[in-house]
């Protein structure tokens, strides 16, 4: 049930503590993006399955080696297997999708279900599943919703996106049950398109803040 991977997948981004979520439309941004992550040390990125780029942002980012490369927006068995060939190391859903979780542990590959009720968390914790993403997160009751499904899922971490920023991300990242946060907000295409140097400051600035 993932054991080792995910394991070890999940200490790193405990450490990190940021997962940016990064829609590609304009391949050539990607090693601006990857310098600045470098630069900043924070090594993950999960590229969503919003854009028609997603298979190749995935591969050229994977292929360097130097950052660990997730596919997010995952509503699909064809998704999750074309992410993995293309060298994802984690795959995120927005809801609990069966043959994508089945698919994944077959592979040893890590996987975060989006959950945003109880059933939602018992269904992903029956598949040996500890961590689970939480989304959306302002749209579900936020930090305390979670404090609260914290309560009967003691045993459950969480990875909470949507409605997530620079303002209040802190806040979530007190509290224990959570592993991480994600969003755009960490570093986005706009952003790099806009002003690459600016959005190298904003990703030190949460960096400091974590």
């Amino acid at each position: 049930m993932q054991a080792n991977m995910a394991h070890e997948l999940y200490q790193k981004i405990a450490e990190t503590k940021l997962l940016p979520l990064y829609t590609a439309t304009d391949l050539s941004l990607l090693g601006k993006l990857e310098e600045i992550l470098v630069k900043n040390d924070v090594r993950f990125i999960e590229v969503t399955f919003r854009s028609s780029l997603a298979n190749e942002a995935i591969k050229q980012l994977a292929a360097s080696g130097e950052l660990i490369v997730g596919a997010g927006t995952v509503r699909t068995l064809a998704e999750a297997k074309s992410a993995v060939a293309n060298g994802a190391q984690f795959i995120v859903s927005p809801a609990i999708v069966p043959e994508v979780i089945e698919y994944c542990i077959q592979q040893d590959i890590p996987v975060f279900p989006g959950t945003a009720t109880p059933g939602d968390i018992q269904r992903a914790t029956e598949y040996g599943i500890r961590v689970v993403k939480f989304f959306p997160a302002d749209i579900y009751g936020g930090l305390k919703a979670i404090k609260a499904l914290s309560g009967p899922f003691y045993d459950v971490q969480f990875l909470p996106t949507g409605g997530i920023n620079e303002d209040n991300f802190t806040e979530y990242l007190q509290d224990e049950h959570i592993i991480a946060v994600g969003g755009s907000f960490i570093i986005s295409e706009s952003a790099i398109q806009k002003d690459s140097e600016a959005a190298d400051k904003t990703l030190a600035a949460l960096v400091a803040k974590r």
